[in-house]
């Protein structure tokens, strides 16, 4: 299937490029060069982890536009002028995209543009995040980066593995609350999910020292202190200028570093009948600081698209009776009588689908980033190593030309081979699935085979939820829900 009017923007952030003193845009199709608007930074200072400069492409046509002004200013990840706070709109000439042509398939476009400036095969939500809190965003070498990236992902399976039973313990403890509810009891969806998310993420990755309500709770306040900065106050430039806000999110950076390396600590050297996702980090050839960013981003991301995906997959189900119902037979002719296994989840193809749909329906990841990994050229520019490019994944998502219909929550499109390996070579599922997108698919489909089996999941009437576009898109405010018993 060729994927055609594709719109993709594309961010391109250096860390060590010259500023120049204006901006320039330049053509190489025409072969001249011509002065746009000069533009100044707004604010003296760029936001810890925050590149100072931003480089935009577009490549359809090689045309590049070199900005001094500070990432936070550029970043229309999805639809909206600014994925910040920031509501007034930007000149038209900063939020342009290429659309390709219809004999262009999104996965050659892809490689064609990672091979031209030879990009680092990382996590891009790990490069992203390393980046904002300063740790070593891949900064070792291919063998060191890869070596981590499989002890991730080994962390991911032996964790699920060998704790499936816990995960399907509290997806029953949830189901169990939600069936004592009367029917026209509004759930709030979201703050239950965030819930779910924050006791299966911290038991499953920490250990047992979570299985305390107390320490959850504790984590989850500062989790959020922490997540909502790296989501907002970094890049609109607003952390520094509010002291008792930075002091408040270093303090629970420190707490939240404190605990892992109190867990990781306790780990080395000593054998448990529960193997956690510390653990894979722990027997691998890491030192204490290694283990530590990676626990560290892997905690932070997977708490919060674990609670958004769940959030989100539900969210549509109650607005989709058909696809409801369709989900509930396959879980049924898959499970009947029997116990839910992760064998035969591994079976649940239409939930998979499901799943997709939502990640894409929803944008729920709408910016990925990785690194330049040597020095390159576009045209008349410089692009220096360790360069941190943006991809702008929210617009690709729903480019009416790549997806009929992109508004219409239809989980059918993924029986398409096709249509699965353009959202594999967007980085959301097979081989380039980060891992804590992949940790949230199994936990979610967990949780609706436990839900969907027993439960109607219906919609509040004249609800409408609107979405807010961060590192992680969420509902701007709380998304109820009613439940019913099946019979």
């Amino acid at each position: 299937m060729a994927l055609g009017g594709l719109s993709l923007r594309l961010l391109l952030a250096g860390t060590r490029a010259p500023a120049p003193r204006r901006s320039i845009a330049l053509s190489a199709d025409a072969g001249r060069r011509s002065r746009s608007r000069p533009w100044r930074p707004v604010g003296s200072r760029v936001p810890r982890g925050a590149p100072a400069h931003t480089l935009c492409l577009k490549l359809g046509q090689a045309e590049a536009l070199l900005l001094e002004r500070p990432i936070r200013d550029v970043a229309p990840w999805a639809e909206e002028p600014c994925w910040t706070s920031r509501s007034s709109p930007l000149p038209s000439c900063w939020h342009w995209w290429e659309r390709y042509s219809t004999s262009t398939r999104l996965s050659d476009k892809l490689q064609e543009f990672r091979g031209l400036l030879q990009l680092k095969k990382t996590d891009p939500f790990e490069t992203m995040l390393k980046s904002l809190l300063r740790y070593q965003s891949g900064g070792g070498n291919v063998s060191e980066n890869h070596m981590r990236k499989k002890l991730c992902e080994n962390g991911v399976t032996n964790s699920l593995k060998s704790n499936f039973a816990l995960l399907l313990k509290l997806s029953e403890e949830l189901l169990d609350k939600w069936l004592s509810y009367p029917e026209t009891q509004h759930v709030p969806l979201s703050q239950h999910m965030l819930g779910f998310a924050m006791k299966s993420v911290t038991q499953m990755v920490m250990g047992s020292t979570f299985e305390n309500d107390q320490e959850v709770i504790r984590f989850q306040k500062n989790h959020g202190t922490v997540w909502s900065e790296i989501g907002k106050g970094f890049l609109d430039g607003s952390l520094d200028k509010n002291t008792t806000r930075k002091k408040q999110y270093e303090d629970a950076l420190v707490q939240l570093e404190s605990v892992l390396r109190n867990i990781i600590k306790e780990r080395k050297g000593r054998n448990f009948s529960q193997h956690i996702f510390i653990d894979s980090l722990v027997q691998g050839n890491l030192n204490d600081q290694q283990i530590l960013e990676d626990s560290m981003i892997f905690s932070l991301a997977s708490c919060i698209i674990t609670a958004k995906l769940c959030t989100w997959a539900i969210c549509f189900l109650t607005t989709s009776e058909e696809v409801q119902k369709k989900l509930y037979e396959e879980i049924n002719q898959v499970f009947g009588n029997g116990p839910i296994t992760p064998e035969k989840i591994e079976q649940l193809r239409y939930c998979q689908h499901v799943l997709c749909e939502t990640v894409r329906t929803a944008k729920l990841t709408p910016v990925s980033a990785q690194l330049q990994d040597i020095e390159g050229k576009i045209d008349q520019f410089i692009i220096p190593r360790e360069t941190l490019v943006l991809y702008a994944l929210g617009v690709v998502l729903q480019d009416p030309n790549t997806w009929p219909s992109p508004h219409k929550f239809d989980p059918d499109r993924f029986d398409d081979e096709l249509v699965m390996k353009t959202f594999s070579s967007l980085g959301f599922s097979g081989t380039r699935e980060c891992p804590e997108l992949r940790f949230a698919y199994m936990v979610t489909t967990v949780l609706l085979s436990v839900l969907v089996k027993r439960l109607h999941l219906l919609s509040v009437e004249g609800q409408v939820i609107e979405t807010k576009y961060e590192l992680v898109t969420s509902s701007r405010e709380e998304a109820w829900i009613t439940v019913s018993k099946r019979y």
